[in-house]
Formats: C-alpha cells, sequence, structure tokens
C-alpha cells in the first residue's frame, strides 16, 4: 500500500502513535501495553464475556436493511425474532459497532441502483432514529468510540455496491455526504477481473480523499493488487475467509491474504457456513489462519447475519460471539490478540481512513474525471 501517511510520519502508524499530535492538532492514538481484563483461571466462556466487555465487536456487515423493508413491522429495541439481529441480541453478544450493508440484489442495476441505494440509506437513518435507546449512527472511528461509551450500539454505513455509484465521481461524494462508509470495489466497468481501469483507479483516489473504505471482497485478484497499490489507505474485505481451508470463490489464497497483510488491510471472516464450515471450530480455523498468513492485527470478524446465508452451529444470530471467543480462548488466542480481532483493527482502518483523508484533502480537489474521459 502506498500510504500517504508515510510521507508525514515515516517511522510510524497511524494507530500507534505514542500520543503524538497529528498534522491538524489531535492526538492520534497511543501503544500502551495491553492490561488483561479477564481471570485466566476462570472457564472460556466466562472470559469470553469478560474481553468483549472491554473490546466490544465491531462487525464488519449486516444484511439487515435490506431484510427489514419485508417487515411491516418491527421493533429492535424490545426484540424481533423475524430476523437474526435486534439490540438485545447486540448486547448479549457484546456487538459495539455494525456496517449495515447496502448492497442490492444483482437484479438492480443501472439508474435503478442509484436510487435503490439511496432509498437503503434513508431507511437505515429511518431505523436508527426510531431505536434511539439502542442505535446511534456513526462516521468515524471517534463517534465509534463515543457511541459505544454512551451505551448504544454504534451504527456505520456501508458497504455500497460500485453500482451505487452510476459512475460518477460527483455521485460518490453525494453518497459520503450522506454517510457513506465503505464501498464494494466489484461489479462494475471499471473494476472487472482485468484488475481497475483508469477510471476505477481515480475512483480509488477520490475515495481516499473523502475517507470511504474500498471493499475487495468478492473482487477479482487483479483488482486487489492494483487497489492495494493505488490505495493510500487501508483495504478490507468485508466478508472474506481462507481459500486454503475452504475454496470459496470470495475467499482469499494465501498470497493475496499476504500482500493484504504487509499493506496493514483487513481480512474481516464471515461467520457463514457456505464460506467458513458448519460449525464454531470451522470459523476458528479461518481466523487461526489468517492470523497465521496476515498477521494478528489484520483479521476482524463479519457477522453476515440477515444476509441470507445460514450460519454455523452455535453462531446463529448477533448474540452468539462470546462463544466464537470462547473457542479462540481454548486454542490460546491472548486477550491482546482477541482484542485487536474484535474492536482493535477496524478502529486502526477507520482512524487511518479518515486521518489519510484529511491529509489528502489539503493536496487534491475533488475529481471531475469523467469515466468516458479515462476509459473511452
Amino acid at each position: 500500500m502506498a500510504d500517504l501517511q508515510d510521507e508525514l510520519h515515516t517511522t510510524t502508524e497511524v494507530g500507534a502513535l505514542v500520543g503524538l499530535p497529528d498534522p491538524f492538532g489531535e492526538t492520534v492514538g497511543t501503544a500502551e501495553p495491553y492490561t488483561p481484563v479477564s481471570d485466566p483461571d476462570t472457564e472460556p466462556l466466562e472470559r469470553a464475556h469478560a474481553i468483549l466487555a472491554a473490546h466490544p465487536v465491531a462487525d464488519g456487515y449486516s444484511g439487515l436493511p435490506w431484510a427489514l423493508r419485508h417487515l411491516s413491522w418491527f421493533d429492535l429495541e424490545l426484540g424481533e425474532s423475524s430476523v437474526d439481529t435486534d439490540v438485545p441480541r447486540l448486547r448479549e453478544g457484546h456487538v459495539g459497532a455494525l456496517f449495515w450493508s447496502l448492497h442490492l440484489p444483482e437484479s438492480i442495476g443501472g439508474d435503478r441502483a442509484v436510487g435503490a441505494t439511496l432509498e437503503q440509506l434513508d431507511l437505515v437513518k429511518t431505523v436508527v432514529g426510531a431505536h434511539p435507546e439502542g442505535l446511534r449512527l456513526a462516521h468515524t472511528a471517534g463517534e465509534t468510540a463515543d457511541v459505544r461509551h454512551c451505551g448504544r450500539v454504534a451504527v456505520l454505513l456501508g458497504p455500497a455496491g460500485a453500482a451505487a455509484l452510476g459512475d460518477s465521481l460527483g455521485i460518490l461524494r453525494s453518497l459520503h455526504a450522506l454517510g457513506l462508509r465503505v464501498l464494494t470495489l466489484s461489479g462494475a466497468s471499471w473494476a472487472s477481473e482485468a484488475g481497475l481501469t483508469r477510471f476505477g483507479e481515480e475512483v480509488l483516489r477520490e475515495m481516499n480523499r473523502l475517507g470511504v473504505l474500498a471493499d475487495l471482497s468478492g473482487a477479482s485478484a487483479d483488482t486487489v493488487r492494483r487497489a492495494l497499490a493505488v490505495s493510500k489507505a487501508p483495504v478490507l474485505c468485508s466478508r472474506s475467509a481462507a481459500r486454503a481451508l475452504r475454496p470459496h470463490p470470495a475467499n482469499l489464497p494465501d498470497d493475496l491474504l499476504a500482500e493484504l497483510g504487509a499493506a496493514r488491510g483487513l481480512c474481516m471472516v464471515p461467520l457463514t457456513a457456505e464460506q467458513t464450515g458448519p460449525n464454531v471450530r470451522d470459523v476458528a480455523d479461518h481466523l487461526d489462519h489468517v492470523r497465521a498468513v496476515a498477521g494478528p492485527e489484520c483479521v476482524g470478524l463479519s457477522g453476515t447475519y440477515d444476509a441470507g446465508t445460514a450460519h454455523p452451529q452455535d453462531l446463529a444470530d448477533a448474540s452468539c460471539y462470546p462463544h466464537l471467543v470462547a473457542e479462540l480462548l481454548r486454542r490460546d488466542w491472548t486477550e491482546s490478540d482477541i482484542a485487536l480481532l474484535t474492536w482493535g483493527n477496524v478502529q486502526r482502518v477507520l482512524r487511518s481512513a479518515d486521518f489519510t483523508a484529511r491529509a489528502a484533502r489539503e493536496r487534491r480537489e475533488p475529481s471531475t474525471a469523467k469515466i468516458s474521459e479515462l476509459d473511452g
């Protein structure tokens, strides 16, 4: 990753600065030693609850917005049995932040995709506004932490599909102004099996300038590699496990996992039977593998609840994260690595994207490029 931050701090990474102010006058995190929060002599599930109470889950993918479209009435604060996710289960699972997907069915494309994405954004804001005791919108790492400290679950908007842009950087900026924070780089003419086109690279640069994270799950290997080379902010894969363990097309081979880790990106392992396997041990196997290949600072979690997929045994809904963490403790994961997995790595990526965006806006005006000019 060609990280713009390296031009400003050549020996440190955002999120690991020891109390130093950034160029915009803010303190950019600390690198204090990890303080254990659980008793190693207690049983794993009890320890899991203690760790998650201090380091909750930042869940990388929820299909809840589209699922709610089909319900005539719901109450997420009281509890809603028609979906996998509601506030009581989020609290039981110690979920502190949740990325709400704006992905659309494949049948919706072209101009319809732009309008449908705007409708999804409107729905999310309406739902969050109707559940103020449980949910609050957040856009940055700082806002996410603030929401958590207020006892609510932070809702971040995205990922949206590339079709939502309608090949327009102006629409990208409008979506960002409405709260979009993650965009999936696949399914567009400028992000195909052949990789990013010149316009695709310009889309990624404008995303960097705005602070919109690039999601590379489902993208071709050429697109992944080109995005890693072009992006000045970390990228993430919102729903990717290890292809070495399960040959799903959205899972990443070891060479790409290693490149993602070297670029300080984030692989968010989905809790789906199709991609990771039928039980909690299979999910843990994928987390072990991704951590070993990409590093402990480059692995995260995506519940992928309410996305129309089956889930492994013991991980049926958003309340079940303690069971997964207990399994990791049985495998001798350290508390500090679990804290990175559940919360710290997502916070690092969000902070880094925000820092990179502020630096980029000092140097770069909004792009006026058009696809017809660059790819015509």
